[in-house]
């Protein structure tokens, strides 16, 4: 069973997940927190700090293969004990962010290949999804690099999109 770890305030990335699992939800086991020792103890395959996570005191209790954490927060990743840490946000070294917002579409950027957990490469793209106004770009940013990292893929458009609404 997949680990995946949520460290957020709010929660609206762990529910962008959850509703994106579906049935799929029962071969991962989702883990949310508000604190990194939350994640102490037991590693997670998977670990994504949601884009209004705070408490950082105790992030070296927590262990996982892949990070996922916002660009910002990037020298965290070195205090971690994981294999390898992807970014999201909006600077160009960021490996997910968004070329464009417009209205109800979105254009996510995928600014260099990533590993799915299962070992599949997704390469490098764009792809156009829609964006309901009001949401808030990051943790929907946060939701779909979780979904790539699981394997989600973008070129199937219908079931990643219904996954991150």
């Amino acid at each position: 069973m997949t680990r995946v770890g949520i460290w957020e305030k709010q929660e609206s990335v762990s529910a962008a997940v959850r509703r994106s699992l579906g049935r799929r939800g029962e071969e991962i086991q989702l883990v949310s927190g508000r604190h990194p020792a939350e994640f102490a103890g037991e590693p997670v395959d998977l670990l994504c700090i949601g884009p209004d996570s705070d408490g950082w005191a105790g992030v070296r209790s927590a262990e996982c293969g892949v990070l996922l954490l916002p660009g910002a927060a990037g020298p965290l990743a070195r205090g971690m004990r994981c294999r390898s840490a992807v970014s999201y946000g909006t600077s160009p070294r960021d490996t997910l962010t968004f070329s464009s917002l417009e209205g109800d579409k979105i254009c996510l950027a995928l600014q260099r290949e990533i590993v799915s957990l299962a070992g599949h490469v997704v390469e490098r793209q764009e792809f156009v999804v829609p964006f309901p106004p009001g949401e808030d770009p990051m943790a929907f940013l946060a939701a779909a690099g979780v979904l790539l990292l699981l394997g989600a893929k973008p070129e199937e458009n219908c079931p990643f999109v219904r996954g991150i609404l």
